[in-house]
């Protein structure tokens, strides 16, 4: 084999392989953030008095706008309220279309549970339930079933202690977030939403360094051809 060739092979190859490795870095810098989200609820059981007003705490993290997603509030050990008729009622709460649906709320919670409009701006899921009674403790499950996420639900788990005059969780006042955050409804990955801009950017990059890439391959091709002549003349 030409010494040349040779020389040029080896020049050629590293550039190819570094611009590869910029690709596939971009390509992981400019993928959509969904996968990051999660819900997450109180760890700690939540103690509430008879009669009390409670909130059982749970957010989206990172803090993102959730207004126009489906929020739905289950109990595990829920039971069939003979008022609800022969359908199985699903839902404590169910928020969805931007408004509280209340034709899959158990009768038992009606006009005792809100969300907090102002808190789903800010990924605030949390569930208040007024005047609370021996039959709402137990198991809660707060889920997003459209969030872009490895963690779509969390559990809570409410205590009603009939004589407790203390609780760890009623009226907490909500923490202070910043107001700039991303909107986030259920069309945002369709078509020409920000996850389908990212999507565009990413291509857009790819292809800029692709042609990069190929300029720079054939600049050094060129250069390759260039000395071969040189010392094609000499000889």
């Amino acid at each position: 084999m030409d010494p040349t060739e040779l020389s040029c092979g080896v020049l050629v190859s590293p550039v190819t392989l570094r611009w590869t490795v910029v690709i596939v870095l971009l390509l992981y810098a400019f993928k959509p953030a969904a996968g990051q989200f999660q819900v997450i609820g109180s760890v700690q059981p939540i103690v509430a008095a008879l009669g009390d007003d409670v909130i059982l705490p749970c957010h989206v993290e990172p803090r993102v706008n959730v207004a126009g997603l489906t929020v739905e509030w289950s109990k595990f050990d829920l039971q069939h309220d003979p008022t609800d008729g022969p359908v199985h009622v699903e839902y404590v709460h169910l928020y969805r279309h931007a408004r509280e649906d209340a034709d899959m709320k158990s009768s038992s919670y009606i006009q005792r549970t809100e969300l907090f409009a102002d808190g789903l701006r800010h990924g605030n899921v949390s569930l208040k339930i007024a005047n609370v009674t021996l039959a709402d403790k137990g198991r809660y499950r707060c889920n997003l079933p459209k969030l872009r996420g490895h963690m779509q639900s969390s559990v809570i788990h409410l205590v009603v202690e009939p004589n407790s005059s203390e609780t760890s969780s009623t009226e907490t006042p909500p923490q202070r977030v910043s107001l700039r955050t991303p909107d986030l409804t259920e069309d945002t990955y369709a078509e020409g939403g920000p996850a389908s801009r990212s999507r565009l950017i990413s291509a857009v990059v790819v292809c800029i360094l692709l042609i990069l890439g190929v300029g720079v391959g054939a600049y050094c091709r060129w250069r390759c051809q260039k000395q071969e002549l040189k010392e094609v003349l000499v000889i």
